[in-house]
């Protein structure tokens, strides 16, 4: 019986659910304010994270933190950052869909822990597991980033989600950063309407 956050944790770090356990370094649980209405959801961690065992520490997390987060007016320490699947796989492939069911109990319990009222998606695949989830209509990037979901559910309540380009995009198509800084923009405003 799992009755708190550490009792999540202390499972994750000791989960061998699926094949991703056999190669990581850490378990990249998440970091953040558990207090905040705000959280962050990515795709997996790669390999700074996975020497670190923290999420977006690498050059992508440069960017969300120096560029992104400031264009929202927020800094790291006012969210909650994790990843739909908890271990890092095998040269940055992208998780399988085994994988990311496996994991998702773990996200699942982070949601209803912090009970954010904003999740921001950075990329295709927190996109995707959390259009699913919450049975919303799934567009490609350049179609929804920037555009506020709203769902509610019993589980957690009404949340906004947002898509957003992972950061790591920026990084290879410097064109995307502009639109990137913008959605940031306009998800601080959103923010604002929470104070």
């Amino acid at each position: 019986m799992l009755n708190s956050f550490e009792d999540v944790l202390n499972e994750a770090v000791q989960c061998k659910k699926c094949r991703l356990w056999e190669s990581r370094t850490n378990v990249v649980f998440g970091e953040g304010n558990l207090n905040s209405k705000i959280m962050l959801i990515g795709e997996a961690p790669g390999l700074n994270e996975d020497r670190e065992g923290r999420p977006f520490v690498g050059q992508a997390g440069k960017m969300l933190n120096e560029t992104l987060l400031k264009a929202a007016g927020l800094e790291r320490k006012d969210v909650y950052i994790t990843n739909v699947v908890k271990c890092r796989p095998p040269k940055n492939r992208e998780p399988f869909e085994d994988e990311i069911d496996a994991c998702f109990p773990y996200l699942n319990i982070q949601i209803q822990f912090i009970k954010p009222k904003i999740i921001i998606t950075l990329g295709n695949i927190a996109t995707s597991t959390l259009f699913r989830k919450f049975n919303l209509k799934l567009a490609p990037m350049n179609q929804i980033h920037g555009k506020v979901f709203n769902v509610s559910t019993l589980s957690y309540g009404s949340i906004k989600i947002i898509p957003s380009y992972h950061p790591a995009t920026a990084l290879y198509n410097p064109r995307v950063l502009s639109l990137m800084v913008d959605d940031w923009k306009q998800i601080g405003e959103i923010i604002k309407s929470f104070a």
